[in-house]
């Protein structure tokens, strides 16, 4: 599907509020309420909009801190890769992961309450059971911007 003009303005308008009725949405970019309606159904019909969800303050819910985890697997085959990565998938701490082209083979955004959490998780999950053989963590020590709109042009 390629992506017009008025796609992309109601792409913007809805990855800053995901929650914006039919209505102000069409309102916002525009059109008149029906066919904003279908443009935003052949949009999540295309994939294009996966899905729509609620951005949590992690420090409301008690998971203040983000850990940054470089991984080395104990192998690249197939199999130790696919291990890790279903074992990753399985793990609600594990925010995002990523398999590397570089110096690691991976990187995890992990979210903890504090550093015993960390602790805790990198010695129970972050192990050769899961095809890790090292781990190299970072602590962000301030979030300077973090966003989830990609840039559309």
């Amino acid at each position: 599907m390629r992506l017009d003009e008025l796609d992309k303005r109601i792409l913007r308008a809805l990855q800053r509020d995901g929650r914006l009725q039919n209505v102000e949405l069409a309102r916002e970019v525009g059109l008149s309420p029906s066919p904003c309606l279908r443009r935003v159904k052949l949009l999540e019909d295309a994939g294009i909009i996966d899905r729509y969800v609620a951005v949590l303050k992690p420090e409301k819910v008690g998971l203040p801190l983000s850990m940054f985890a470089r991984v080395w697997l104990t192998a690249q085959d197939a199999e130790t890769i696919d291990h890790f990565m279903e074992a990753m998938k399985k793990l609600p701490q594990v925010l995002e992961c990523y398999i590397m082209l570089g110096e690691s083979d991976a990187l995890l955004r992990v979210a903890v309450a504090d550093l015993d959490d960390y602790r805790h998780f990198q010695s129970t999950h972050l192990t050769k059971v899961n095809g890790i053989q090292n781990v190299k963590t970072d602590i962000p020590s301030q979030i300077v911007k973090q966003t989830y709109a990609l840039p559309l042009r």
